[in-house]
């Protein structure tokens, strides 16, 4: 009962840490934009595919994890400027943009890579396995622990200990009061959507070395990522955190007890805090 335990709970932790990545740049991006970006799966997803193929050709993974983090920022800015900044305020307009986008996406994956599942080769120490005691540990999980953990640290240092995390709380807490102390609320935007978008391709390309990635992931996906920000609270990081560890333990503990109603058991918490406090664990008014 205790390996049960034990394995279901760090098996959980570990996706969780790869949801914290898909969560939490939606959660920023809807925190200050209140975009419901229904393309942020594809971030994800696209983010994996040029992971996938630069290590393909170069057998680099920090060189993918770089190349997909500049890619998809570049994306998500430019996604902001020329397709979303002119629908500021038109939320069902926005949603049906970034429907389009997500669609635009998928079938040009499809048309690229054929819908074949495909992994890409993380680093050999990723492949071994840590033993303590009686318990054995994969390695690539605690990697994606320790990226997630590190990359919590570094965004909680920019959001709460430098000028730039201030001017991005103040365009969250009142656009329009920012806008009004002079700072450029389009530019912290765009920046937003690209740090997002940063965030689903690091997940993408480290999902892609755990787990097969495919067109059509991304809608797999996007719901986990919704109800981790609906779960936490919008625009926030430590909300984000917490929605990615409780959906992560749900999702796994249920598909190992109740596989028949794994859905539903993922569901759950998000109908209940919803209940209980409607703007999630975290967020604010």
């Amino acid at each position: 009962m205790m390996e049960f335990l034990v394995a279901q709970t760090f098996n959980g932790i570990s996706y969780a840490a790869l949801l914290f990545l898909l969560g939490g740049g939606l959660t920023l991006i809807l925190g200050v934009m209140k975009v419901v970006n229904i393309a942020h799966g594809s971030f994800y997803l696209v983010g994996g595919y040029i992971g996938y193929v630069i290590v393909r050709y170069t057998g680099n993974f920090y060189l993918a994890l770089s190349g997909a983090c500049i890619g998809i920022a570049l994306i998500g800015m430019t996604m902001e400027r020329f397709f979303l900044r002119g629908l500021e305020g038109q939320n069902l307009r926005q949603m049906l943009m970034t429907m389009g986008i997500a669609l635009f996406f998928q079938d040009l994956l499809l048309l690229i890579f054929k819908g074949y599942p495909l992994n890409l080769n993380p680093p050999a120490f990723c492949m071994l396995e840590l033993q303590v005691g009686k318990y054995s540990f994969h390695v690539l999980r605690l990697f994606m622990i320790g990226a997630a953990a590190v990359i919590y640290v570094i965004l909680w240092w920019f959001q709460e200990k430098t000028r730039a995390g201030a001017i991005l709380r103040a365009a969250v807490d009142n656009k329009e009061i920012a806008q009004g102390l002079g700072i450029n609320v389009p530019f912290v935007t765009m920046g937003v959507f690209g740090l997002g978008g940063l965030l689903a391709a690091i997940g993408g390309v480290v999902g892609c070395a755990f787990t097969a990635i495919y067109p059509g992931l991304d809608f797999e996906l996007l719901p986990l990522a919704f109800v981790i920000v609906i779960v936490g609270g919008m625009g926030s990081l430590k909300g984000a955190l917490v929605g990615a560890i409780i959906v992560g333990l749900v999702d796994n503990f249920g598909r190992a007890i109740f596989p028949e109603l794994s859905y539903f058991t993922l569901f759950a918490p998000m109908v209940i805090i919803l209940a209980l406090r409607p703007i999630g664990l975290f967020g604010k008014e």
